[in-house]
């Protein structure tokens, strides 16, 4: 392991501040740091931005952000016992690095960083998806993030990519499509974790458009794809006739079988229901 910077390496970083990881915070420490700037450099140019990361834990993605050329790091770290390292880096890299102590479902980042900013985090695995549907639900769009740059359990990353048709399709692949666009851009395996997770990871790349890809009330849109997949296996006669009165006629009106379920739905279709359904 070659060094990126004029720390120490984080296996003795993790030795010298005992940071065991705690499955209770959902850590799993990335210790190769050629490989946590390989997943910086999937965020692209970051020059000329902030870079909002979740769970740096001892900070090897951390160190890679700003190896690659960060203008600003702030990172959220909710584990007081990762502090001391994150302090010793703030100190190599001066005025780039910002660590707030604090839960990330709690702690407003905006305070703190300068547009344009990207979102770059190995997340703790326990709040990783509710921080992406928060990110790509907020009330206004465009939000404040440019691209998200992410790491989760691999079946989670599939999830977000997958297309209609496939058992991964469901309501994070819409949420998700509807307003970015979303790639996987890397894997990995268990063992480049410590301790090695039960699972494989991926890293995945959303970049926000400019505008929703469909038209659609994201409250109804919302509403309708919700309803459809808590019974996917029903048709969606079945499953969306609470959402609205005459679902059936709403949906021919949008141009899908009412015999179909909700994974033959493609994102286009269900914005088309949505805007039925808005008609009161």
């Amino acid at each position: 392991m070659s060094a990126i910077d004029s720390l120490p390496p984080l296996r003795d970083v993790i030795a010298s501040h005992e940071l065991s990881a705690r499955k209770s915070l959902g850590q799993n420490f990335l210790l190769d740091l050629n490989l946590t700037a390989k997943i910086a450099r999937q965020a692209g140019d970051l020059s000329g931005c902030d870079v909002l990361e979740i769970g740096p834990g001892p900070g090897g993605l951390t160190r890679g952000l700003l190896s690659e050329g960060a203008r600003h790091v702030l990172a959220i770290e909710k584990d007081p016992r990762c502090l001391p390292a994150l302090a010793e880096i703030a100190v190599a890299y001066p005025g780039q690095l910002t660590v707030v102590e604090g839960d990330a479902l709690e702690v407003d980042p905006l305070a703190h960083l300068t547009p344009p900013i990207r979102v770059a985090a190995n997340l703790p695995y326990n709040v990783g998806t509710e921080l992406l549907v928060r990110w790509l639900t907020p009330r206004d769009w465009p939000p404040f993030w440019e691209s998200l740059t992410l790491m989760f359990q691999r079946e989670v990353a599939e999830r977000i990519v997958a297309q209609p048709g496939s058992k991964a399709y469901g309501r994070l692949a819409l949420l998700a499509q509807w307003r970015a666009d979303a790639r996987i851009v890397l894997h990995l395996p268990p063992e480049a974790f410590t301790p090695p997770p039960k699972v494989s990871s991926a890293v995945v790349h959303l970049t926000a458009l400019p505008e929703p890809r469909f038209p659609a009330d994201a409250a109804v849109l919302n509403r309708v794809v919700a309803a459809g997949f808590n019974q996917r296996r029903k048709m969606l006669r079945a499953s969306l006739k609470g959402v609205a009165p005459n679902i059936e006629d709403r949906l021919i009106a949008a141009g899908i079988k009412p015999t179909d379920r909700a994974e033959q739905v493609p994102l286009e279709g269900f914005c088309a229901l949505a805007r039925e359904v808005a008609k009161g």
